[in-house]
């Protein structure tokens, strides 16, 4: 359970991180782009005012020579790559002499404002350009085609350096959360710890005197004889005991530190073996189970624990299932991925929230899974634990035929994901 809860604080935390630094690194582009097009619009202007001549004669035009502003666009001017192309009414355009770009020559040029004016549109970027085409009077127009190579290069320079600086913020974060995670959730570590620690020292101390009481039944048993009152008592102590039980056993498999034994073994074999007598008692219930599983099914796990989460899902299946219905079992494998399904179907259809919380202990989804039916309510919840110790999903998932359907996954034997559990069994 702490694994799965630190899992999920690293998880939102680095999200987090990663959604505020992607939006800091797309404003500072956005900031970016807004300003270097501004700066071309305002070279362009100045350029399309003045016939594509930046001549020092004209002292800039109307822009005046005072102020910060204008300096620069001085300086922009007089370090600026452009052509102009001269349009007449019949369509034809060729080269102006108001030009300064001597990185092309004049074919390039002149195809490229082939494929500019082609578009039809008044202003836009060709290649490396950015051009605008404005009217001079007469049906005659001219289009002026800025080279901002430079400035796109800029553009996408700091774009890449912005992108690997938030990737690599990113990965920073997730190491750093992942380092401190601990601390951080610390205080729910020795919550949880102080909660298993009470579970299993109360287990201990209530094994005591559920034997006594046992016991002292069986002994006015012999000496009064069997009586509905010695019957309850000793069938409310038998639930007591395994309750307590269940509780040690499920808090042994959240300790972190809790490992199973693990080997390969056949999956299909153990399936079939105890799915048997579920099916006996399906059939005495007026229900059927059919189990559909390959010939062999190799899995890397603990075969007993393994067996114990099978047995949970067939008799939360049978148990639970309406009267009429048939419990379908399968077990397939792909060879990489082994996936082991139970469905059954419902008295009543479970919402959302039902089945988010179905695997939480003594969560019980409906009025029908009442202790009346047997089970403490938590054996979805070692079912679960189980499948985590061998590195497994179990999931569970209503379908369209209201009927519940709770998978198993893992890696067949080879192909399993990460082992977290090999080492001597404690559970």
């Amino acid at each position: 359970m702490i694994r799965r809860i630190r899992r999920k604080f690293i998880s939102i935390a680095v999200l987090v991180l990663a959604l505020a630094i992607l939006l800091v690194t797309l404003i500072v582009n956005a900031a970016n782009w807004v300003n270097v097009r501004a700066e071309l619009a305002e070279t362009m202007r100045y350029l399309t005012e003045d016939g594509g001549r930046a001549s020092d004669e004209r002292g800039f035009g109307g822009f005046g020579m005072r102020g910060g502003r204008s300096r620069g666009l001085q300086r922009r001017l007089s370090e600026s790559q452009y052509f102009t192309v001269l349009i007449s009414p019949d369509g034809s355009y060729r080269l102006s002499d108001a030009s300064r770009e001597a990185l092309r020559t004049e074919e390039e040029l002149v195809d490229i404002a082939g494929r500019a004016l082609g578009r039809g549109a008044a202003e836009g970027f060709c290649e490396s350009y950015y051009y605008s085409i404005v009217e001079r009077g007469s049906g005659v127009k001219s289009a002026v085609f800025l080279n901002c190579e430079t400035k796109l290069a800029a553009v996408r320079s700091l774009a890449l350096i912005s992108g690997a600086a938030c990737l690599g913020g990113v990965l920073l974060a997730w190491l750093l959360v992942a380092l401190f995670s601990n601390r951080a959730i610390r205080p729910l570590i020795e919550s949880a710890a102080q909660q298993k620690r009470f579970i299993t020292d109360a287990g201990h101390e209530l094994k005591t005197p559920l034997t006594v009481i046992s016991a002292n039944m069986d002994v006015l048993a012999l000496e009064v004889g069997e009586s509905k009152w010695i019957a309850s008592t000793k069938k409310q102590v038998a639930n007591m005991r395994g309750l307590v039980n269940e509780l040690i056993y499920l808090s042994r498999l959240d300790e972190e530190d809790a490992r199973l034994e693990m080997a390969d073994f056949d999956l299909a074999a153990a399936l079939r073996d105890v799915a048997e007598p579920f099916a006996g008692m399906a059939e005495f219930m007026g229900k059927a189970l059919a189990v559909d599983a390959e010939e062999s099914v190799a899995v890397h796990g603990n075969e007993a624990a393994l067996r114990r989460m099978i047995s949970t899902l067939c008799d939360n299946a049978v148990k639970y299932a309406p009267e009429g219905d048939e419990i379908q079992i399968s077990l397939k494998s792909n060879g990489k991925r082994v996936r082991l399904r139970v469905e059954n179907g419902l008295k009543e259809p479970l919402d959302e929230e039902a089945l988010k919380h179905l695997f939480d202990r003594f969560y019980r989804a409906d009025a029908s899974r009442s202790k009346d039916s047997g089970g403490y309510g938590i054996g979805l919840s070692i079912a679960r634990a189980i499948a985590e110790k061998h590195g497994a999903t179990l999931r569970a998932a209503q379908t369209e035929a209201n009927r519940l359907r709770i998978t198993f996954s893992c890696g067949a034997a080879g192909h399993l994901l990460p082992r977290l559990g090999d080492g001597p069994s404690k559970p």
